[in-house]
């Protein structure tokens, strides 16, 4: 069996390719990476195997140079005949960006670059199934505080936070227009952040979030409201066993569900032993960010109810020496927030029951062993580079 994996060198299509050539089932893995050479796709590959001394086959995983976002990208694959045996697609590469100054960069990747791979696709005699990797936010923002089910997404009718969001349920309604029911598996993760391995994480941007909300220590936001968090290797697993499993649907959550639900306030509860110097972490109403932005532009206006929190502007005014610092965290930080107010999690009986997965650990639980690699992060590079 033959794999054409999208986002090979990413968060989660690193993980997926290296738990996919450990597959019995996998004969070749084709790997579509940037890359300058194939000498320099070869270098990027390798590297996804040898940061936790996985074993690298040159025989299973072959490089497939391209850019998802180019014009004509599907003629480019068509010209790669040594594809055309590839049995499943799994189409993991998406620019997960939440910044708005990035919109049509989304857009084109994420909707236009699987046009262009599902055109492609059309073209296969081999393909049995296309995996589909979306995002359980989808559903948008108006469902609130409780669980969400598969069947409620996609909806034309939702508002979304970000514009990501949009574009991979687009990505979902063109796939299911264009190809028959039984070759498409839709899996929707939830929030993925960090890992449950103690071991260095494969990319440290996953948990600029939780970095950024250590840093600023007075939150704007609900910190007792649900969050469905999972662990990149539970993602992974659970996408690698559904692809070979004996599947009764097309579309599942890869997530928490209530019963692996976590909370921001949990979160920072797990964390703060290993920053014991740092003030206690505080949430506060989410209408008091308008206050903590004017407070970031030197224009909070006397009276404002955020002075009630004086040790915190204090610690704020001795942490960023350049308060533009924090006008840029906070823009980037937004959309985490507003994500985390809603209270969803994600049902996932369909993905528990099809593959007999045992829940995800909660994030409160795994995250408190990962809070030692937060020191690591770049907040300002993630911030301006989401």
């Amino acid at each position: 069996m033959n794999i054409f994996l999208t986002g090979s060198t990413g968060f989660l299509g690193g993980e997926l390719l290296v738990d996919l050539a450990k597959r019995q089932e996998v004969d070749k893995i084709y790997c579509l990476v940037r890359a300058l050479s194939e000498e320099h796709a070869i270098l990027r590959l390798k590297h996804v195997f040898e940061l936790h001394g996985d074993i690298f086959d040159p025989k299973k995983i072959i490089p497939v140079l391209g850019n998802l976002g180019e014009h004509d990208f599907a003629k480019n694959l068509s010209a790669q005949k040594v594809i055309d045996d590839t049995h499943i697609i799994v189409h993991s590469a998406a620019n997960t960006s939440f910044s708005k100054v990035y919109d049509k960069v989304v857009e084109q990747v994420n909707i236009s670059g699987i046009n262009e791979i599902i055109k492609w696709s059309l073209t296969l005699k081999n393909l049995q199934t296309f995996v589909y990797i979306g995002t359980a936010t989808i559903c948008g923002k108006d469902i609130v505080n409780r669980s969400v089910k598969e069947e409620e997404s996609p909806n034309l009718k939702a508002h979304h936070v970000v514009r990501y969001t949009y574009t991979k349920m687009m990505g979902e309604i063109m796939l299911t227009k264009s190809l028959p029911k039984e070759k498409i598996l839709i899996v929707r993760p939830s929030i993925i952040m960090g890992d449950s391995r103690d071991w260095i994480p494969r990319s440290y941007v996953i948990l600029w979030a939780i970095e950024t909300v250590n840093m600023l220590r007075l939150i704007p936001v609900n910190g007792k409201s649900a969050l469905d968090v999972i662990p990149i290797d539970f993602a992974s697993k659970a996408i690698t066993t559904l692809l070979f499993a004996k599947r009764n649907h097309s579309v599942y959550h890869i997530s928490s569900g209530a019963a692996s639900a976590t909370s921001s306030e949990l979160i920072t509860n797990a964390i703060a032993k290993s920053f014991p110097d740092l003030p206690p972490f505080k949430f506060v109403d989410k209408e008091l960010m308008k206050e903590v932005k004017l407070w970031a532009k030197k224009k909070l206006p006397e009276g404002s109810k955020l002075y009630e929190y004086g040790s915190y502007l204090d610690y704020w005014k001795n942490s960023f020496t350049d308060t533009n610092e924090m006008r840029i965290l906070l823009a980037a930080l937004e959309p985490y927030l507003e994500f985390a107010e809603l209270g969803q999690v994600f049902d996932n009986t369909k993905l528990l029951q099809d593959t007999q997965l045992s829940e995800p650990e909660p994030a409160h639980s795994y995250l408190a062993r990962a809070a030692k690699y937060l020191k690591n992060i770049d907040v300002f590079a993630g911030a301006i580079d989401p």
